[in-house]
């Protein structure tokens, strides 16, 4: 995470978002219903698949994409913990902070770490 606007998504993962998940508005929608609608406690995640190929998924609880030979490169944590101090049930309104926050950056350091471990 980093301060809010100050990052911006560039270079191979923007192309690989654009190729894979059709855009960043497609990611961006994607990403928060995966998020919005798991039930209960869990996580919303960007992948890196078996095949080099982005996706985009949820997990309950404590379950992670590794237990699907995918590697995480992005992830929100949507556990009532993670946001009702400061949105009280608003998940969706957490949802849509988060992308404020995200550090581009790392996470395109972490996509080309795991496009190197396939």
């Amino acid at each position: 995470m980093t301060k809010p606007d100050t990052s911006k998504l560039q270079g191979p993962l923007k192309e690989a978002i654009d190729a894979d998940l059709g855009g960043y508005d497609d990611f961006v929608e994607s990403f928060s219903a995966a998020a919005a609608t798991r039930f209960g406690s869990g996580w919303a995640w960007l992948v890196v698949n078996k095949d080099g190929k982005l996706e985009v998924t949820s997990t309950a609880n404590q379950d992670n994409p590794l237990l699907e030979g995918k590697t995480a490169i992005l992830c929100l944590d949507v556990w009532e913990h993670a946001y009702y101090l400061h949105y009280q049930n608003r998940r969706p309104d957490y949802i849509k902070e988060f992308f404020r926050v995200i550090n581009w950056d790392k996470v395109s350091e972490n996509y080309e770490k795991a496009l190197k471990q396939n």
